[in-house]
Parts: structure tokens; sequence; C-alpha cells
């Protein structure tokens, strides 16, 4: 199988309607839109670009996002009531399972790693050069409810180039 470098540019890379879901949208009418850029090999971790015009919603973690803000403004309020203003060049982390309320003040553009996290019980079974989604299919009991959360499904509009070996 043949592994391939993915270069994109996420602030010109094209993107498609990616709404935020009406029931999280607190004020305004934000459009927003994606493109998945790449994705891990085990499928528990995309590059998105983004991007989303003025309004006000809250965002439902489901899944661990490192997002870089290329272009615009955000305001953002966590659980703890504390707000933060975000702009070109600000990096931000929103663990799993965290609510955030986005309050867009001039459309913007980001640059987000998704992840899914592997539980702590699975550690082990998620070390550097193991598969994470292999072992969650092997190890989790019929019982325990399988992660569902996956970034968007948007198809890249990248460059993929062939990885040669560094020599």
């Amino acid at each position: 199988m043949s592994l391939f470098v993915v270069v994109a540019n996420p602030a010109t890379v094209e993107l498609s309607p990616s709404p935020v879901p009406d029931s999280w949208v607190v004020e305004g009418r934000p459009q927003a839109k994606a493109t998945a850029i790449a994705r891990s090999q085990d499928g528990g971790m995309t590059v998105i670009a983004w991007s989303c015009t003025r309004g006000r919603f809250r965002w439902h973690y489901q899944f661990d996002e490192m997002c870089h803000i290329l272009a615009g403004e955000v305001f953002i309020t966590d659980e703890s009531g504390g707000t933060r203003r975000l702009g070109p060049g600000d990096t931000v982390f929103f663990p799993s399972g965290s609510t955030v309320d986005w309050r867009v003040t001039a459309d913007i553009r980001k640059i987000a790693v998704c992840r899914v996290p592997c539980p702590s019980s699975w550690a082990w079974a998620c070390a550097p050069g193991t598969s994470c989604e292999g072992s969650r299919r092997r190890l989790s009991p019929p019982s325990s409810p399988q992660p569902s959360a996956r970034p968007p499904p948007h198809a890249a509009r990248a460059h993929s180039v062939p990885a040669s070996p560094q020599g």
C-alpha cells in the first residue's frame, strides 16, 4: 500500500456546506462550511478546514479538537463561564465532552485536528505503532458503547503527494 503526504492550503481549500445543527444556534444564522483535508489510516484523526459566518451557537464536542484560527474573530465561553477572544494565530484545544459557546463576530476560518479519544483503559492498545481503531473493535465488550463521533465526512480537495524515502 502506498502512503501519501497530503499538501493543502487550509486558507484557500474549497469548502462544502456543513451546517451547525439548528438546535445549537443561539443567535443569528451562522453558515458553516468544511472539508476534510486528511485522515489517519486508523480513522481516529481527521484534519479539517472550517469556516463560519457571524452568529452564536453552542458547540458540543464529541471528539478532541485542536484548532488554529486563520482569519476572523470569535469569542468562546467555556462551561466555567470564562470567555476568551480568538483571532488569527491563536490555537485552542477543546476536549471531547466539552460544550463551548461560540460568538463569531467576524467570519472565521480555522484548521482543526480532530481526534476520537482512546479510553484510558485502552491506552496500552493505543500506543505508537498500534491501531487504536482496530483495538477498539477487538477489545470492546458488546455491552460497551462504541465511539460514534466522527469529524464531518466531507471529501478532501487537497493535493496528495506520494511519500518518498529520506536519503
